[in-house]
């Protein structure tokens, strides 16, 4: 009886064990449910705490790139319609690439997060970029590793983004996007 009463208890508590595993980190881009919980490590890129990417920012040693995804206005409003995108507050002097963290890319929007990447890194694939988004958020683990695949050489991927950010109480500032490829 305390056999079965053991398996049952085991049995039910598998489930929340293997919710508090991370996950393993896939071989391949992340191409739905992008806000879950991510991997603690992203191959060939540095993962920050709060504190490193502070004393990146504090020390102006890298380029942050948010790339939160930003729904576009819709084409076809009625005249007269007022649209007011929601406002963005991310690390102050980030360059904001919304929508280059999806699993796939289409081909403008990868040639617009290339260029955003060449621009921040001034052309120089050794520089740190610092990419991020929210926490529990596949959209900066999957544009990390795509500017990896880009070669670039000195990426870090910092997964808390700007929910670690303001839960330490750093500045944050209202963020206007790069233009995107269709504007």
């Amino acid at each position: 009886m305390r056999l079965a009463a053991a398996l049952v208890a085991a049995a039910l508590a598998a489930p929340a064990l293997a919710q508090q595993q991370e996950p393993f980190e896939p071989e391949g881009y992340r191409t739905d449910n992008y806000r879950a919980p991510v991997p603690a490590t992203l191959e060939g890129a540095r993962v920050l705490t709060t504190a490193d990417a502070e004393t990146i920012w504090r020390g102006k040693s890298g380029a942050f790139i948010d790339v939160l995804p930003r729904a576009p206005k819709p084409k076809n409003l009625p005249a007269g319609t007022v649209w007011r995108d929601m406002p963005r507050k991310n690390i102050p002097g980030s360059i904001w690439l919304p929508d280059t963290g999806y699993g796939a890319l289409p081909p403008a929007m990868d040639d617009y997060l290339q260029r955003g990447l060449a621009r921040a890194s001034h052309g120089d694939k050794a520089a740190l970029l610092v990419i991020y988004c929210l926490a529990d958020c596949w959209m900066s683990w999957n544009a990390a590793k795509r500017a990896l695949t880009y070669g670039y050489s000195n990426v870090a991927w910092y997964p808390d983004g700007t929910d670690g950010w303001e839960r330490a109480k750093l500045p944050t500032e209202e963020a206007q996007p790069e233009p995107r490829p269709e504007q």
